[in-house]
């Protein structure tokens, strides 16, 4: 089987909707139901409905990013990232911002399934993450550009994603999904800060106002480490709250695998150094998530 060449359409729409960050949206929902199994509220077509929704939302929120930034001014040819299609011009912008409007109307037509299972809350759940997934970069004064990126990021890929998923399912929300939230959103929001270390310099050339230019360089890797600490810490204090699950701290296994990243963040600041770290923390992602899901589940 061959592999599509880089400017076939397909493999540009691909590349435009970031797959490497989408971890960030099933992490929760994988989460979120192995919390719900365990509870004997486990119900498979809304776990697909809820892991559907959060892709669309991820989706759709890289499309507006690639062309916000690019109208906006924050993606130019000096970027040390990942090459976006809107500022490389291998997607015309206003093809990418149709994209956007219509992977957002996806979403919210996924989200009737949703609503039917959980009722009004769910109406404005999905109002409410669409309308911030769109206003991460676009409007006159987007999270992004203000600091609150960290903020949207934490809340909506952790504890919202986490416990509404536990919520279409049992049909009920309890407390603990949504301190289990708290791990995965600090994790994402550990892949956002690698992103606005390696381009602090051209987010402040921008206007982009991220906590990174903020802040500066030390604040960032502070913020880095603690976000896997914090990550960390979740599944200890679940246990100690319920005095049970403790097979979910089999995630404390990832301490040696998540060293190397934090000694490259504590080091290094180009980007050839950073940009394998935001797939190494995607990937220490998907690792807690699924040995999170696996523990919580059999303990």
């Amino acid at each position: 089987m061959t592999l599509l060449p880089p400017t076939h359409p397909v493999a540009l729409w691909i590349q435009a909707a970031r797959p490497k960050t989408l971890w960030a949206a099933f992490a929760p929902v994988l989460i979120g139901t192995a919390m719900a199994h365990a509870d004997g509220g486990f119900h498979a077509a809304a776990a697909a409905a809820a892991l559907a929704f959060a892709l669309l939302i991820q989706i759709g929120t890289n499309f507006c990013n690639d062309y916000c930034d690019f109208v906006k001014g924050a993606d130019t040819e000096e970027r040390q990232g990942p090459v976006r299609v809107t500022q490389a011009g291998l997607i015309p912008a206003r093809t990418v911002l149709a994209a956007t409007i219509l992977t957002y109307g996806a979403a919210l037509l996924v989200s009737g399934f949703l609503i039917y299972r959980g009722g009004w809350p769910m109406v404005w759940l999905g109002a409410v993450c669409v309308a911030a997934g769109a206003l991460y970069t676009a409007g006159p004064c987007p999270l992004g550009y203000l600091g609150l990126g960290d903020v949207f990021v934490l809340v909506f890929f952790g504890p919202v994603a986490v416990a509404g998923t536990y919520y279409v399912q049992a049909q009920h929300l309890d407390w603990a999904p949504v301190i289990a939230g708290l791990a995965p959103g600090l994790l994402s929001v550990a892949i956002l800060t690698v992103n606005n270390l390696r381009d602090r310099e051209q987010d402040a050339k921008a206007g982009k106002r991220t906590l990174a230019v903020r802040f500066g360089v030390r604040f960032a890797r502070l913020e880095y480490i603690g976000c896997l600490a914090g990550a960390l810490a979740v599944p200890v204090i679940l246990v100690a709250c319920t005095r049970a699950h403790a097979w979910s701290l089999v995630v404390l296994a990832l301490i040696p695998i998540a060293v190397p990243a934090v000694r490259t963040v504590l080091t290094r600041t180009d980007a050839a150094s950073l940009n394998p770290m935001l797939g190494g923390t995607a990937r220490l992602l998907l690792l807690y998530s699924i040995l999170f899901a696996m523990g919580w589940v059999i303990s």
